[in-house]
């Protein structure tokens, strides 16, 4: 009887709910989706694998066969030099040279060397003149006598290359100029403007080449210099130097 009455009440109860539609109010909110989960660790290795068959006869061979001779590539860079090696064995001594010719007599070897050079000395106070040869008083060297004191030239005796040179010192304004009959009248002159008490000096010179006979010698000249220069009498000292380089022929 009581088990009837449990069957009953579930009857009406499934007959209720089939007799009242459901309300769309009474659906519940959607979840919200898992956090995801951590990464699995790795797997076993798997199981090697078996051997593949063996390739034919004609494919093996092909990569050990040599392919054609390439083009020789171009010449390297030449490498750091050695150490230098030990020394080697002494050699065996050479034959004997010829016998050579006999020499002259050493005065006649004398007379073929060609010598020439002078350096000379001017003392005067004077001032030089004015397209004047400048004359000398004292010759230090004069060898073998090519330069004439009482003219102030040098005469080529030698043809070659010459040097000369020149110093001048002096406490006022001076210009000189050396002179040569194979020169233009002004291609070598130097001035010196002196606008100070103390002295100075004024150097000049060139290389010439000479034949038999030309001359070289020096002058003095007027440029911009005072007047009152030319009546100056203080301390002047004039050097005059040459020599010969070589012989030409």
């Amino acid at each position: 009887m009581g088990s009837l009455r449990g069957v009953l009440i579930l009857v009406g109860v499934a007959l209720l709910q089939w007799a009242v539609p459901a309300s769309s109010s009474c659906k519940g909110t959607d979840g919200r989706p898992g956090e995801a989960g951590l990464a699995g660790r790795d797997g076993w290795p798997g199981i090697r694998g078996d051997k593949g068959q063996s390739a034919p006869p004609d494919v093996a061979a092909g990569p050990l066969l040599n392919g054609a001779k390439g083009k020789r590539g171009p010449q390297g860079l030449t490498g750091p030099m050695g150490y230098q090696g030990d020394p080697g064995e002494e050699g065996q001594s050479g034959a004997p040279g010829p016998t050579g010719s006999r020499g002259g007599d050493v005065n006649q070897a004398r007379t073929v060397i060609h010598r020439s050079a002078f350096s000379v000395v001017r003392t005067l106070n004077t001032y030089p003149q004015n397209s004047q040869k400048v004359i000398f008083q004292d010759a230090m060297v004069n060898t073998p006598g090519d330069f004439s004191l009482s003219t102030g030239i040098f005469t080529c005796r030698v043809p070659g290359v010459y040097y000369f040179v020149f110093h001048a010192y002096s406490k006022v304004s001076m210009c000189l100029r050396l002179k040569s009959d194979t020169l233009p009248p002004t291609v070598l002159e130097f001035c010196d403007y002196n606008s100070r008490e103390t002295g100075q000096v004024l150097s000049g010179g060139g290389v010439l080449e000479l034949t038999r006979g030309k001359k070289v010698w020096m002058e003095g000249f007027r440029n911009n210099q005072p007047a009152s220069v030319t009546t100056n009498t203080e301390e002047k000292k004039i050097i005059f130097n040459g020599f010969l380089v070589f012989p030409t022929s």
